[in-house]
């Protein structure tokens, strides 16, 4: 069974879809399972994913790593995505492009910010760590 806004990649062709209606079955890409990414919260490495959150003025900024992430051909961040409990607001990036995002919601509605970089899948920053 899927769950609601649950993102799955294909191991195959690297297709990558969001659950917008929950089903029983499992969803399936070039013969295979598809992937359910879990986002990760934590950066390890020298590339920062873990989306910043800043206060503007009519919202939010949602900002992907302290030092700004990649934003090349074959590796940038295709997407940052504010969910709050009933909405889904998302951005999408595309090469060359800074990797942040404006969005016009409160801070305290917010229950996870989650972006998606190419290479290195899905990452989040959560009100209450999951």
């Amino acid at each position: 069974m899927t769950e609601l806004r649950a993102i799955y990649k294909c191991t195959v062709c690297d297709n990558v879809v969001e659950v917008l209606r929950t089903g029983i079955g499992t969803l399936v890409c070039c013969g295979e399972d598809m992937e359910e990414l879990k986002a990760r919260s934590e950066d390890k490495g020298l590339e920062k994913h873990v989306p910043i959150i800043e206060e503007i003025a009519d919202g939010i900024l949602a900002s992907v790593g302290d030092v700004p992430h990649p934003m090349e051909e074959d590796h940038y961040i295709k997407l940052i995505e504010v969910l709050t409990e009933d909405k889904v607001l998302r951005a999408e990036l595309e090469p060359g492009q800074k990797p942040r995002a404006k969005f016009k919601v409160a801070k305290g509605e917010i229950v996870r910010v989650r972006e998606f970089c190419t290479v290195h899948d899905l990452w989040k920053k959560t009100k209450n760590p999951d």
